[in-house]
């Protein structure tokens, strides 16, 4: 397992980053993207993913009950870090976090492990704005959850994601596994020894 950040790493500047021109959700454009999910739905991407995400969490003494996070972009981290967890004899459950309350049924925003007052970790695959982490963090204490920490893989260090991230998540703190600084320089040292 301690090599699970670099093998993520590796795998995120192979498979999810690319060069050229794309517009972005926040409406802006870039000369770069990132698809985290075409490594955390990868099966050696999906394990690579909850270990080192759940080293993360124990590394920065986070009790957590449970691991959740805004749908889409969370939906893989959490499942793999759940099962990590699990098979680790230290389980940590999960929950998504739905845009809108569902219109039927129960009506749940949340899915998943509902237990209020309940330690949680906010998960997201990239921070660039931070709206869709803000969202999961005011859902998750709307809920009656306990937020003690909020994490993405991959932070882009533009848009203000982090300040607004940090703003609507205190006191939990936040922390991105990797910039997407890393990524590109992984991801041009792979394209140098092709």
């Amino acid at each position: 397992m301690g090599n699970a950040r670099e093998t993520l790493l590796a795998m995120l500047a192979e498979k999810s980053f690319r060069l050229g021109n794309f517009k972005l959700s926040s409406g802006g454009t870039s000369d770069y993207y990132i698809d985290c999910r075409l490594t955390t739905l990868d099966a050696a991407g999906a394990l690579a993913t909850g270990e080192a995400v759940l080293q993360e969490i124990r590394d920065r003494g986070w009790e957590a009950d449970a691991i959740g996070g805004l749908t889409m972009g969370a939906d893989p981290i959490v499942v793999a870090t759940s099962v990590i967890s699990a098979q680790q004899q230290t389980p940590i459950d999960g929950f998504l976090v739905r845009k809108a309350e569902k219109t039927h049924g129960t009506g749940q925003r949340i899915e998943g492990f509902r237990y209020k007052g309940a330690r949680v970790v906010i998960v997201d695959d990239v921070c660039t704005t931070g709206a869709s982490t803000v969202q999961a963090i005011e859902a998750a204490r709307e809920y009656g959850f306990t937020v003690t920490g909020v994490l993405c893989l991959v932070e882009r260090q533009e848009a203000g994601g982090r300040a607004n991230v940090e703003t609507a998540a205190t006191p939990a703190p936040f922390v991105a596994l990797f910039t997407a600084n890393d990524v590109r320089a992984e991801h041009v040292k792979l394209l140098e020894t092709k």
